[in-house]
């Protein structure tokens, strides 16, 4: 088979990583500014459990945690398809990631104009909307764009789950054929075109969200 012939096989499972990135990220940005912006608060005990959250995804493998939550939660009675494991596992993997960006952004703004807004009794969420993360999200956008293609890669993992993304098509194909380096040259060049959207998309934004920059 011609790398041609290989690609259009293997562009089959596209669709399945496509929908599993966008799945993940989103969750992973919820995650990432929820939890990021909690643990920028005086509340202790849930300043300890997001902690654990953090540092029990960051500290373990994405792989592992798609066994664990595909193969392991069942005997609790949690029984969740492929689909869902994967978009869980990496979204929460990588929120735990983008947690620690948000809350280091946030903590970068100079504590000055946070004492002009206790000056001028600006509450809470408004200081947060309206001055805080203006400025923090310029500061979060090179991690997140790095994170956003860790993520991408990531999903190649998603076949170890039944998931029959670009990577399971290329296993498949590569048992039946052994052209090995054809298909997982094919392979890396599917990955490449598809994280180029995503990298220059985030460069786009950087450069249009930097007039917020203090």
């Amino acid at each position: 088979m011609s790398i041609v012939e290989v690609g259009t096989f293997l562009l089959k499972g596209l669709g399945t990583t496509l929908a599993t990135v966008v799945a993940a990220t989103l969750l992973a940005l919820l995650l990432a500014f929820l939890v990021g912006i909690l643990r920028t608060t005086r509340w202790k005990i849930l300043n300890a459990i997001l902690a654990i959250y953090v540092e029990v995804f960051r500290g373990s493998s994405v792989l592992v945690q798609l066994f664990w939550i595909y193969f392991v939660f069942p005997f609790f009675n949690i029984q969740l398809s492929a689909y869902v494991t994967a978009v869980l596992a990496i979204g929460l993997n990588y929120g735990a990631y983008g947690s620690e960006v948000v809350r280091s952004a946030i903590r970068s703004v100079p504590k000055t104009q946070l004492e002009a807004c206790a000056a001028l009794n600006i509450n809470g969420f408004l200081r947060m909307r309206r001055v805080v993360l203006p400025q923090a999200i310029v500061v979060m956008m090179p991690s997140f764009g790095n994170l956003q293609i860790e993520l991408i890669k990531a999903t190649s993992l998603v076949s170890m789950v039944t998931l029959s993304d670009l990577t399971y098509y290329a296993t498949v194909l590569n048992n039946r054929t052994m052209q090995t380096t054809t298909i997982y040259l094919a392979l890396l060049i599917i990955y490449y075109l598809v994280t180029r959207p995503f990298a220059f998309g985030t460069k786009k934004l950087e450069k249009k969200l930097s007039i917020w920059r203090a």
